[in-house]
This record gives C-alpha cells, structure tokens and sequence, in this order.
C-alpha cells in the first residue's frame, strides 16, 4: 500500500509559478511511476505529467509543455511539479498518483493509488 500525500497548492496570479510535492508515505517510490492529475469544477480529472522512479524518462500533456516539469527526490522519496506561466485556465484540484511498474502511464485507470488532492488557484 502507498498513501500519497500532496502539498503545495495554493491561490496565485497569472504568470505566477507554484510548486506541488507528492510525498509517500508507508514505502518508497522504488519500482513506481508517478503521475500528476488535474480536476477543474465540473469537469474530468485530466493527466498532467508522468514520470518514472529513475527520473530519466517523464512526459507531459500538451497543454503544459514548456510551462510544468516533473522531477522526483529518490532521498526524499517525493516526486515535484514545479508550475510556471500559471493561466486561469489552471486552476483545479491536482493529485498525484502512483502505479506499480516503470512505464509511463497518461491514463487514470493505470494507476492504482491516488493522493487526496491540492487546491491550486490561479487569478487573472
């Protein structure tokens, strides 16, 4: 079992930058491909970024290249989203997820654990 723990979010203005943490809790990342979500108010939780434990391979939605980068911390065990350019547009509930394997994964279904989520806020 991997309890996951998001943090980080927050109200910003456009332009602004965050940066969101997911933390394990119970167990290591080890073996693990970690996922960033997204759930604007009314509508489906949408892929974000995903990234592998080694941390060399990772990938993004096209509507956050060049704006959002994925990395992890082995030591402390916690995967980060740093958020730059932030738009309106942005604004939704964001949880991390972890699947079990090293393939990069873009789908909900391939996940099998989920964080509680992080509010993240951003103003025009």
């Amino acid at each position: 079992q991997v309890q996951l723990v998001e943090s980080g979010g927050g109200l910003v203005q456009a332009g602004g930058s965050l940066r969101l943490s997911c933390a394990a809790a119970g167990r290591t990342f080890s073996r693990y491909t970690v996922g960033w979500f997204r759930q604007a108010p009314g509508k489906e939780r949408k892929f974000v970024a995903t990234i592998d434990w080694s941390g060399l391979t990772a990938y993004g939605a096209d509507s956050v290249k060049g704006r959002f980068t994925i990395s992890n911390d082995n030591a402390k065990n916690t995967v980060y989203l740093q958020m730059n350019s932030l738009k309106p547009e942005d604004t939704a509930v964001y949880y991390c997820a972890a699947a079990l394997g090293y393939a990069l994964r873009t789908t909900l279904d391939d996940y099998d654990y989920w964080g509680q989520g992080t509010q993240v806020t951003v103003s025009s």
